[in-house]
């Protein structure tokens, strides 16, 4: 791509002074391992072998899975990487999240952050990852987010089971005097075949922790796998169907206070007075405290129980103070108008000459829409809540959150203390799709602690809290124009893209006076970056000067990217009177995984085939998080009203740990998707979010949601994620199925602006 030198220029250079530093002054201390977190936390007869396992006399084993469980099956996919170099069988595994570390640092959400296509493995785009990799590990971000814990996890978690392994066997073979290379490991146990000697890792345990494994492990190949690959019970999955208190709503601890919180509604605005008189005199209220911070400005109620709080937050009379945003939808969209219309843009995709390519062509052979998305909340099952208790200089936080060690320094720094001196532990999550990855539910519960006199204090959002204090999916507006040539392919594309930025939103929020580096991959990240080869063929990205506060949304810019710019495909195909999913696959022909997935969704969805009146086919495709993906939607009119009928998903990570996880992430993804495009959006009035549950942000219905099919393929060569994928290309597969039903193109989402789905 012509433009990737430019877009990239400051990258590089950063990427040039982080690895020239590395090798120059902090070689030693890039290179030089974390400390082991667990060293400091064994009990008696317990023994570590790395920051991943934990081996006890009495033969519990113990594995560390430091991404964050939010449904996604990552706790047992990450057991598994261990299980299967340890050489034990998944159930006979205890699997903890582990505390907040920088030894569990996620490398790879910065390496998968550089502007290059996920395909692109030029020198420059491999330098840049490099470079990530690098920061990364000065960092020391531990985050789950990116769909990258399983791709950054498949080396390092299994090297680590493979080491403890062989220090185990090491220890076998020291007590019993033989060699090491005649002893054998299966079901947690090593085993001397000449004599028959049985030893159970926990009688080596404590042994075997003294030694010193080999610097380079050997690792098993895909063919000897035993567990990898294959479907495995899900781990998480005794205590969920048992309502066991794993989430972070369900903390319990003795002496326990609870609190809610009511924030401005305008946000970021001031607090400008606050009458708690009433909800002082009421029963179980403890007291009423004053929020005031960088994120936004309320109050708590502090009270006996969660209702009572509850209660006595809607009886104090706040005077909020405007924020900085514009009030309403329409002047939000004013700005993004102008920002849609403005000169300045920076090229994410640049190949070809676009603007030779359009200055003579035939209003015949011309494309032009315009597309819009709004704001989008996450709405995950569980509302926001953290548990905090700050007592003698130790503060503890028990949250479902995506960060650990930004919880750890965040919480730590609004209440006065030192990182050390605070204490995260992670809970399952009742859902994330990237609203735990901000902290302000922690940061608010360390500031509410603070006044609970070393109490823990448990802070319960209200759904209502929830969905009107998020951090939103930005909206975003699309430009589009397309010259065809004389076969009705596109020879020349021109994409133009104005949003809020998410980075420039993030970044200052927690980190006031930083400003963020380069140009923001989610503007045009969908979009820029697919797998088509046009001859001319520009991306550019605007980033409207919005301060809603934004945040990851499930599969982030793809989210919106996705459905701008596979509708707007499908529209130049049905312009050109050619086949859509026909068309994507001779403009992706460079790219052999591109066309597999759309060979292989056709087939599974019967693509061509005479469909009955009623009914109709939309097709999409989206690379998106190192995961190829193609869908086919199948809707019907049931007496004037939109059913969705079908999806066919066909996906290709390069590598499959758990299929049957790796499905179900696909059609939750789907879900996802689909109830974004069906009836999801954030609007605003008054400088306050309209919506308040989930009456009227309303998700897909269980009876709405169709019958999912998901075919996995493994042709990539690199590995891609699970997580969002299954989401961008939803959307607008069922756009165009809606206008390949109706004939009408609808650029606006929600849909049910303009359609009625079965209720």
């Amino acid at each position: 791509m012509a433009s990737i030198g430019t877009i990239t220029r400051r990258l590089f250079l950063v990427g040039t002074g982080i690895v020239a530093g590395g090798l120059a002054v902090g070689y030693y201390y890039y290179r030089r391992p974390y400390p082991n977190p667990l060293e400091d936390e064994l009990a008696a007869g317990e023994a570590t072998f790395n920051p991943y396992v934990k081996i006890a006399s009495d033969n519990t084993i113990t594995v560390i899975a430091p991404r964050a469980e939010m449904g996604q099956g990552v706790t047992t996919t990450l057991a598994a990487l261990v299980a299967e170099e340890l050489d034990v069988r998944l159930d006979r595994i205890v699997v903890e999240h582990g505390p907040a570390s920088h030894a569990y640092v996620n490398t790879t959400m910065l390496q998968e952050g550089v502007p290059f296509p996920h395909f692109d493995e030029s020198a420059l785009a491999e330098f840049a990852r490099s470079g990530m990799a690098v920061l990364g590990k000065f960092l020391g971000l531990q985050g789950t987010g990116g769909s990258t814990s399983t791709v950054d996890g498949f080396e390092r978690m299994r090297r680590a089971g493979a080491a403890a392994r062989t220090v185990l066997k090491q220890a076998a073979a020291k007590r019993l005097g033989v060699d090491v290379s005649t002893l054998t490991t299966a079901d947690g146990a090593v085993t001397d075949p000449a004599s028959g000697t049985v030893l159970t890792y926990g009688d080596l345990a404590l042994e075997a922790a003294a030694l010193e494994p080999p610097a380079d492990v050997a690792l098993r190949e895909p063919s000897e796998w035993k567990i990898l690959g294959r479907p495995q019970p899900r781990i998480d999955m005794r205590a969920k169907v048992t309502g066991a208190p794993i989430f972070g709503v369900d903390v319990r601890l003795d002496d326990m206070l609870h609190a809610t919180i009511r924030m401005n509604p305008w946000r970021g605005g001031p607090l400008n007075g606050l009458d708690a008189a009433e909800a002082e005199t009421m029963p179980g209220v403890v007291k009423v405290v004053r929020l005031e911070t960088g994120i936004n400005n309320g109050f708590a109620v502090i009270a006996d129980n969660t209702w009572r709080a509850f209660r006595a937050a809607d009886a104090v009379v706040a005077d909020w103070g405007a924020g900085p945003y514009p009030a309403d939808d329409a002047a939000i969209r004013a700005v993004l108008d102008a920002a849609l219309a403005s000169g300045d843009a920076s090229h994410a995709r640049d190949d070809g000459d676009v603007e030779v390519s359009f200055a003579d062509a035939p209003r015949d052979r011309l494309v032009e829409a315009d597309y819009s998305v709004p704001f989008l909340a996450h709405a995950t099952m569980e509302p926001m809540n953290a548990t905090a208790q700050l007592k003698d200089g130790r503060l503890d936080v028990w949250a479902p959150n995506q960060f650990p060690t930004l919880v750890r320094s965040l919480a730590a720094a609004a209440v006065g203390i030192e990182p050390e001196n605070c204490f995260v532990h992670t809970t399952y999550l009742g859902g994330g799709f990237g609203r735990r990855g901000d902290i302000d539910y922690a940061i608010y519960a360390a500031l509410v602690a603070r006044e609970a006199e070393g109490r823990p204090v448990k802070v319960t959002w209200t759904r209502e809290e929830d969905i009107q204090q998020d951090m939103y999916r930005p909206a975003a507006l699309g430009r589009f124009r397309a010259r065809l040539g004389d076969d009705g392919h596109p020879v020349a594309v021109d994409m133009r893209i104005a949003s809020p930025s998410i980075m420039g939103n993030v970044i200052p929020r927690y980190f006031p006076g930083i400003s963020p580096p380069g140009p923001d991959k989610s503007l045009t990240d969908g979009a820029a970056n697919q797998p088509y080869r046009i001859d001319s063929y520009r991306v550019s990205g605007v980033k409207a000067p919005l301060a809603v506060p934004l945040g990851f949304w499930r599969s982030v810019g793809c989210s919106y990217n996705g459905f701008f710019h596979e509708c707007f495909m499908d529209e130049i195909a049905v312009a050109g009177k050619l086949d859509p999913l026909e068309m994507r696959r001779r403009l992706m022909a460079d790219f052999p995984t591109a066309v597999n997935v759309v060979d292989k969704v056709a087939a599974m969805s019967r693509w061509g085939e005479t469909l009955p009146a009623g009914r109709a086919r939309g097709f999409a495709f989206t690379l998106s998080f190192g995961t190829w993906v193609a869908q086919v939607v199948e809707v019907a009119d049931v007496a004037g009203r939109i059913k969705v009928e079908k999806v066919w998903c066909a996906a290709d990570p390069g590598r499959v740990l758990d299929p049957s996880i790796f499905a179900a992430q696909m059609m939750s993804g789907i879900v996802f998707g689909l109830s974004a495009a069906m009836g999801e959006v954030i609007s605003f009035a008054d400088g306050a979010v309209e919506q308040s549950n989930f009456h009227d942000y309303t998700p897909m219905r269980i009876h709405q949601c169709p019958a999912i099919e998901v075919a996995t393929l493994e042709t990539a060569h690199r590995m891609g994620g699970g997580g969002e994928p299954g989401t961008p290309p939803a959307m607008p597969a069922l756009a165009n199925a809606i206008h390949a039903l109706t004939g009408k193109r609808i650029r606006t989402l929600p849909l049910s602006r303009e359609v009625v789905f079965v209720a």
